[in-house]
């Protein structure tokens, strides 16, 4: 996996995870559903590159 692609989307689970639980706290459900879709995108696009990357061996 490029290490661009790698850390923009542990990134982008990061950011999810922090949205949930700041929304989580303040009690905001749309924030907390916010964070919880970022986080699937997120590990969805992780999957979807490992899968790429071992194709390719």
């Amino acid at each position: 996996m490029g290490a661009g692609k790698k850390v923009k989307n542990v990134t982008k689970s990061t950011k999810g995870k922090v949205k949930e639980a700041t929304g989580k706290a303040v009690g905001n459900e749309s924030l907390e559903a916010k964070g919880r879709g970022e986080q699937a995108l997120g590990d969805a696009k992780q999957t979807l590159q490992k899968a790429k990357d071992t194709l390719k061996h």
